[in-house]
């Protein structure tokens, strides 16, 4: 026979909170849901209570008595497994501290109508909030619909977006920028860059800041431009088209790690060696930066940061009813590994 201890089977409820607290009810709703209307001394031993019982609440009964779903929505479509990864994990680890889930809602940046897509989903879940990520983020269109909604929203992208009610800016052309100035730095005269999809603003912004400082240096060079797509299969393209040239580039950057680590595969297999004939670089320091040999010279995101801060501004805009926050600029790294050296390094 299986005994069962009656008391362990039943569940705390909020009323045996309130009676322990000696308090209402609606106090002890109100302590966990945040309330300014509960004063300090009776918010400190509800709290007290609820940690001693081991008190808590369903997700049902904080919407019920709070008028919110606790869910947030993160709106993605990008081909980079590794930002969207990195990314979801800072907003989960920020959720699940204060007690809310996490919704994902994939889009296509490509459909015309993913605006309209994004509005229809906010109606029909009833979410709390959205994230919107890149590069679906650089959408004018999505901002101008969440704030006819009234939802809380925070973008993340590399440009700031109109109308968002909050955004964190990744400073991509800055760091693109002091990539180019380590590449002339090691004496590099013939350098080539491997694009991002065009229609990314990310992209744009990448290979605008690269440029911007070869050209700014005032220096003879010879630039040579590469079309890619994020993706290795791109990578592996535009770095067999450049090591065939008579006068190959001394220097590849890619504008991410993926396409960075195609151009290794290629010149290894081609017998150019890494970095003494050729240097290589990077941009995200994405896992496999790390990984493959010679490790990569990269621009580090702080994806992981950047998703913790976003989805806190979020949080700030749902609890404190505030309609919206500064943008936050996010500044990149320049991480420097065995990938690059001087020209001719042995």
């Amino acid at each position: 026979m299986i005994r069962i201890d009656p008391a362990a089977s039943m569940a705390v409820t909020i009323d045996d909170v309130a009676k322990a607290a000696g308090v209402s009810i609606r106090t002890v709703s109100r302590v966990l849901n945040d309330s300014p209307k509960v004063g300090d001394e009776t918010r400190l031993a509800v709290q007290t209570i609820i940690k001693n019982l081991g008190y808590s609440p369903s997700s049902r009964a904080r919407a019920l008595a709070s008028g919110r779903s606790y869910l947030i929505a993160v709106v993605q479509d990008d081909p980079n497994a590794h930002v969207i990864g990195v990314l979801q994990r800072g907003i989960v680890e920020v959720c699940s501290q204060h007690g809310y889930e996490l919704v994902v809602h994939p889009v296509r940046f490509s459909d015309p109508d993913v605006a309209l897509d994004i509005e229809r989903f906010v109606q029909s879940s009833r979410v709390d909030g959205l994230i919107v990520l890149p590069p679906t983020s650089e959408i004018a269109a999505i901002p101008e619909r969440l704030s006819a909604l009234g939802v809380p929203a925070v973008g993340i992208a590399s440009i700031e977006t109109p109308r968002y009610p909050s955004m964190l800016i990744s400073q991509e052309r800055a760091a693109t920028g002091e990539m180019a100035r380590h590449l002339l730095d090691l004496g590099h005269r013939r350098i080539a860059m491997i694009e991002g999809p065009p229609h990314f603003r990310s992209a744009q912004e990448r290979k605008a800041g690269f440029l911007a400082a070869l050209t700014a240096s005032g220096l003879a060079l010879e630039v040579k431009l590469r079309p890619g797509d994020y993706g290795f299969e791109s990578g592996l393209a535009a770095a067999e088209s450049l090591l065939a040239l008579e006068r190959p580039p001394t220097a590849i950057f890619a504008c991410n790690d993926t396409m960075a680590a195609a151009v290794v595969k290629t010149a290894r297999e081609a017998g150019i060696s890494m970095p003494d004939q050729l240097s290589v670089a990077g941009f995200d320091d994405a896992d496999l930066a790390s990984m493959i040999s010679p490790s990569l010279t990269t621009i580090r995101r702080p994806l992981r940061d950047m998703a913790k801060s976003a989805t806190e501004h979020l949080l700030t805009m749902i609890n404190e009813r505030q309609p919206t926050l500064p943008p936050e600029a996010v500044g990149l790294s320049l991480i420097v590994r065995r990938s690059t050296a001087p020209v001719g390094a042995v």
